[in-house]
């Protein structure tokens, strides 16, 4: 063989070396796209989610309305007037079954004083809480109080009866009264309704109408026809009256512990525009132990101010 045809068979294999070997790199490319695309898709589970073809949408800044569940609404308390206990002790208890229904003597003060308690008539004769004063009338008018009694351990100057509590009250504090600082002796106490008409009228004639309505109540509107007011002067060597008993040491000692007996110092110093009274350091006035503590407590000076009342100076 020559020369020229032996370099001319050496081209020959070297071209088909070349193309075997471009075939080759083909079939492993396309091995490798099988390898790396197609396999993973095919074997991806069926629920698997395509990656989406664009960049979703951002949500929309709008809120989703959601329904707001309604609350219950909680069932309303009964009114104090309404409730059993009230009810049942207006009905058959006794004063005290009233104030102890209302959760205590303050609670019930401050129901009266806020409207709370219509079912509390300041006007009933025959309460403990009843306020008799120029712009309120007793009721009935011509009340008349029972049981009655007389003090037992209490000097008597005149009259002397009073609702058997009122009188049996008395007794305690005049007893102590008596070692801490003199004796008492009664001299004014129950006054039926025509018996205040005589009273009235004779402060009338003596110092006229103006006059008399600072010291005396008119029939139907006297503390005294309920029983639970009692006029007391300070007995010494002998009793004096009324007015001589301002600033004794029975005074000053009675208006420091009458409370803790139940009583109050009805008509004080300094409160004439709000009791229509001048003041009478010798009248007292009963309310029970349970309210009289919560008038000291709450340093009230009358009843129309502990209950809310509007002053009374007349009887307009």
């Amino acid at each position: 063989m020559s020369e020229s045809r032996s370099a001319a068979r050496r081209r020959v294999l070297r071209r088909r070396r070349q193309r075997r070997a471009v075939v080759l790199l083909a079939l492993v490319a396309t091995l490798i796209i099988a390898l790396v695309v197609v396999l993973p898709r095919a074997l991806a589970p069926d629920d698997a989610v395509a990656e989406p073809a664009s960049t979703p949408a951002p949500p929309s800044s709008v809120p989703t309305s959601t329904p707001t569940p309604t609350p219950e609404t909680p069932e309303a308390e009964p009114a104090l007037c309404e409730t059993d206990a009230v009810t049942a002790a207006l009905e058959n208890g006794s004063d005290r079954d009233v104030i102890a229904a209302f959760g205590g003597a303050e609670p019930f003060r401050a129901a009266i004083a806020d409207g709370a308690a219509p079912c509390v008539d300041l006007h009933e004769a025959g309460r403990l809480w009843v306020v008799a004063n120029k712009r309120q009338a007793l009721d009935p008018i011509d009340y008349w109080p029972t049981p009655q009694a007389r003090p037992q351990d209490t000097r008597i100057v005149a009259g002397g009866w009073l609702l058997d509590e009122t009188a049996a009250a008395l007794d305690e504090l005049s007893a102590d009264v008596r070692a801490a600082a003199g004796t008492i002796g009664v001299s004014s106490g129950f006054r039926p309704y025509d018996f205040q008409v005589d009273t009235y009228n004779r402060y009338v004639s003596m110092r006229g109408k103006a006059a008399a309505d600072l010291r005396s109540a008119r029939p139907g509107h006297s503390e005294h026809q309920t029983g639970l007011a009692v006029d007391v002067v300070a007995c010494d060597s002998g009793c004096g009256d009324h007015d001589g008993f301002g600033g004794t040491p029975q005074s000053d000692w009675i208006a420091e512990n009458a409370w803790r007996y139940g009583f109050i110092v009805r008509y004080e110093e300094g409160r004439t525009a709000t009791t229509g009274y001048s003041a009478e350091p010798w009248h007292l006035r009963f309310i029970g132990r349970e309210l009289a503590a919560a008038y000291a407590d709450g340093g009230f000076h009358t009843l129309e101010e502990f209950f809310g009342l509007e002053p009374a100076p007349d009887y307009g």
